[in-house]
C-alpha cells in the first residue's frame, strides 16, 4: 500500500510558475515565457510616405462609397474641362491646315495692258534674276482670258469684244515670307514701268491668321473663366464633406491631430475628383471628334487632300489629367483652408 506520505499533491498553477520562476526555459517554453520582440521601427520619411498611400487609397474608399454624388460632381468638372480641350484642338485644326500657306505667300504683278505677251516673258527672265524672288509665272492676256471666261460665266459677253481687256500678270514668289522682306520685295516691284498693279495675293492669309489669334485669346479668357468655375465646384464639395465629418475633425482635434493631418483627406478627394472629371473630359473630346473625323475626311477628300482631324496625343492628354488634378487639389485647399480652423473641439 501506497503510503499518503509519497503521493504527491498537484501543483496549482501560481505554484507551477513561482516553481520555474528561476529555472532556465527549455527551447520549447521559450517562446511562450519571452514577451514578444518590439516590432521594427520605420523611418520619418518611410512612416510620412506611408500614410500618404493610405490616406490616397481611403479617400479613393470614401468616394466609392457614395457613387452618385462623385459621379455628378465629376461629370460637371468633365463638361467643365472638355469645352477648352475641344477648343484648343479645334484651333490646332485650323493652324495645321493654314501651316503650309504661310510659306506660299505670293504677289500678283498686273502689268499695263500695252504689254505684249513678249515684253512681259522678258520681264520675267528678268525677275527670276532677282535675289529676292524664288519663282516666276507668266500668266499671258490669252489665258488670263480663258480662265476668265471658265470661271466668270460671262462666255458669251466676252466673245462680243474685239480686243482682249485684260492685261498679262506675274505671279512672284518671294524667297522669303516673313511680311517684312515680302513687303519690301513687293514695294520694289511696283515701282517697275510696266507694272500697273501689284498686290499681295495672300492678304486674307493674314486676316484668318488675326481671327486666329483673337480666337486663341478668346479660348483663354473661357478656360480661365471654367478653370475658376471647376474650383468653385469642387470647393463646394469638399465644404460639403467637412461639415458632414465636423465631430469627426473635433474628435481627432482633441486627440492632438494636426491641421496637416486632418487636411490631408479632403486634399486627396479634390485630386480624385480632378482626375475623375479630366478622364471624362478626355473621353468626350474623343468622342466628339470621332464623330467630327468621317465628314471631315470626306470633305477633304473634295479638295484632293488626305488630311485628317488632329486629336489629343499623349502629352495633350498628360497635360489635361495633371490640369484635372491641379485644379482639384487648389480647390479642395481653398476649402480646407477655409473652414477647417472654423472646426475647434467644443
Amino acid at each position: 500500500m501506497l503510503n499518503s506520505k509519497d503521493v504527491r499533491k498537484p501543483r496549482s498553477p501560481r505554484s507551477h510558475r513561482a516553481g520555474t520562476r528561476g529555472a532556465r526555459p527549455t527551447p520549447a517554453t521559450a517562446a511562450v515565457i519571452q514577451p514578444p520582440s518590439p516590432p521594427s521601427r520605420q523611418g520619418p520619411m518611410q512612416a510620412w510616405f506611408m500614410h500618404h498611400l493610405y490616406v490616397l487609397f481611403s479617400s479613393l474608399g470614401q468616394l466609392s462609397r457614395q457613387p452618385l454624388p462623385t459621379l455628378l460632381t465629376a461629370s460637371v468638372i468633365g463638361i467643365a474641362l472638355a469645352l477648352p480641350a475641344g477648343l484648343y484642338l479645334l484651333l490646332e485644326n485650323a493652324q495645321q491646315i493654314s501651316q503650309h500657306w504661310d510659306g506660299s505667300v505670293q504677289m500678283s504683278l498686273f502689268l499695263k495692258t500695252e504689254v505684249e505677251d513678249a515684253q512681259a516673258q522678258q520681264l520675267a527672265d528678268e525677275l527670276r534674276g532677282h535675289t529676292g524672288i524664288a519663282t516666276v509665272e507668266l500668266i499671258t492676256r490669252a489665258q488670263a482670258l480663258e480662265e476668265y471666261r471658265r470661271l466668270s460665266g460671262f462666255s458669251d459677253a466676252l466673245s462680243a469684244l474685239d480686243d482682249n481687256p485684260l492685261p498679262a500678270v506675274l505671279v512672284v514668289t518671294p524667297k522669303q515670307s516673313d511680311p517684312q522682306s515680302s513687303q519690301a520685295v513687293l514695294e520694289q516691284l511696283s515701282q517697275l514701268p510696266a507694272v500697273d498693279i501689284a498686290q499681295f495675293d495672300m492678304r486674307w492669309l493674314k486676316r484668318l491668321f488675326a481671327i486666329m489669334d483673337m480666337v486663341r485669346r478668346g479660348i483663354l479668357i473661357l478656360s480661365s473663366l471654367l478653370a475658376l468655375a471647376v474650383l468653385l465646384v469642387i470647393g463646394n464639395t469638399i465644404r460639403l464633406a467637412i461639415h458632414n465629418r465636423r465631430e469627426e475633425i473635433e474628435i481627432t482635434r482633441l486627440f492632438g491631430a494636426t491641421d496637416a493631418f486632418i487636411r490631408r483627406p479632403f486634399l486627396y478627394a479634390g485630386i480624385w475628383y480632378g482626375l475623375f472629371g479630366s478622364l471624362l473630359a478626355w473621353v468626350l473630346v474623343k468622342i466628339a471628334f470621332a464623330q467630327l473625323q468621317t465628314p471631315v475626311q470626306t470633305l477633304t477628300r473634295l479638295y484632293h487632300s488626305d488630311y485628317s482631324l488632329v486629336t489629343l496625343s499623349l502629352n495633350d492628354s498628360l497635360l489635361l489629367l495633371l490640369a484635372g488634378a491641379g485644379l482639384g487639389l487648389a480647390g479642395a485647399w481653398l476649402a480646407v483652408g477655409q473652414h477647417l480652423q472654423a472646426i475647434r473641439p467644443r
